[in-house]
């Protein structure tokens, strides 16, 4: 009698032990405290793309904004953003720390294509949200492989196609120059071109390619130029761009030029081309820019200006990488805003995936994030701009991405 006595009070024992771990479980989701949440991130501070650190510096800022409002629900995030100088290698290390040692509750706007695909598989693998990562390469909004990532770019495919259209439009029949970073980025746009134009492509297209450790492309564009093309697509990161753009000038070459929407910062991109060399390039936004005129009296520009002042003081109001901080800082603050007091990791995917007309103040009019279970992208729409030597001007109508 006392043995069944004893293994009733070692079973009731153990169902206790049980629903108590399940409860810890259910009150403290990883990362998360009644206080705070961490959520994790990297970016290149330093390295070869450095100039694109300024996306994370303003969401480090724009965290600081809202835990001086008293965090979201009652809460403060602490944001642990790691360097990762723009190498993979880097990358996988910086994100198993935030991971395994840090023990963030998600990963948030890492930025990168190849330090993201370095670490997507591991990601999705452990269960980790990985959460509005900056980049378009086109591999990431396969949602069924990946189905804790969502994107906070357009797709360089979707991007790609557009600038292809509207060269070709613009001057048909017409010898095509691509400048492409040899990686993830640059062949998904060479690819956009390549589906768009068909058989065209290998018939007035000419590329050259550089590695990201390359230390100018001033040959390539020679070479570029040397082809006849009368236009020059640039699909790189903002340093290769800036070179391209100096070079092409230098060398008397004046084509018509396109880049791509993640070098389009004067302060970052443009001015290190020189302005006067930068005149007349085309390229695509999604997001306002608080250097154009049209948007002197909006609300969403006004205080932004006021949050660069306060939280980034001496940021260069054209650097419009702050922008995007910005709005990836929005797009975090409304995740949670939606969660609630549920910060489990399937919860936050779940809201992450149950974005509604959500306008970031900095969008243009008109764009708005919505995702769902088949859609994991934030933004499908673009808007054509020109630089004219001090700002970027927009032109023609908003682009529906998934049309």
């Amino acid at each position: 009698m006392w043995q069944n006595r004893f293994m009733l009070a070692a079973l009731m024992l153990a169902i206790g032990s049980v629903s108590f771990a399940q409860k810890a479980d259910a009150e403290d989701p990883v990362g998360v405290t009644a206080t705070e949440i961490k959520v994790g991130a990297t970016f290149p501070f330093s390295g070869p793309a450095s100039a694109l650190g300024n996306v994370g510096k303003a969401l480090m800022a724009y965290v600081e904004f809202v835990n001086d409002k008293g965090g979201v629900n009652g809460r403060k995030i602490r944001l642990i953003a790691l360097d990762d100088a723009y190498s993979p290698s880097k990358s996988v290390e910086q994100t198993r720390k935030l991971v395994e040692s840090e023990e963030v509750a998600f990963l948030f706007s890492p930025l990168g294509t190849a330090s993201i695909s370095a670490n997507v598989k591991y990601a999705n693998t452990k269960k980790v949200p990985h959460l509005f990562v900056l980049s378009g390469a086109n591999k990431f909004t396969n949602h069924a492989e990946y189905p804790y990532t969502t994107t906070g770019l357009p797709s360089y495919d979707t991007e790609g196609r557009v600038y292809a259209k509207f060269i070709t439009e613009r001057m048909p029949g017409s010898r095509i120059a691509i400048l492409y970073q040899n990686d993830d980025l640059g062949k998904d746009f060479v690819g956009a071109f390549r589906s768009y134009m068909k058989d065209d492509f290998g018939k007035l297209v000419v590329t050259k390619s550089y590695e990201a450790t390359d230390p100018t492309v001033d040959s390539q564009v020679v070479s570029l130029k040397s082809s006849g093309a009368e236009s020059l697509f640039i699909a790189g990161s903002p340093k290769f761009t800036a070179q391209a753009l100096r070079r092409s000038r230098e060398i008397g070459w004046t084509p018509l030029t396109v880049i791509i929407n993640s070098t389009t910062s004067v302060a970052g991109t443009l001015a290190a081309a020189g302005l006067d060399n930068a005149k007349g390039v085309i390229s695509s936004t999604f997001l306002k820019d608080p250097m154009d005129p049209t948007w002197e009296h909006d609300p969403g520009v006004k205080s932004y200006r006021t949050f660069l002042a306060k939280y980034i003081p001496g940021g260069d109001v054209a650097e419009t990488l702050y922008v995007a901080g910005v709005v990836q800082g929005e797009i975090l603050e409304k995740i949670l805003q939606q969660c609630g007091d549920d910060l489990t990791r399937d919860n936050i995917m779940k809201q992450a995936l149950n974005l509604k007309n959500f306008s970031p103040s900095m969008a243009l009019p008109g764009s708005a994030i919505n995702t769902s279970a088949s859609n994991n992208q934030a933004w499908t729409s673009l808007q054509f701009e020109s630089f004219d030597g001090k700002s970027w001007i927009p032109f023609g109508k908003l682009v529906n991405a998934v049309e």
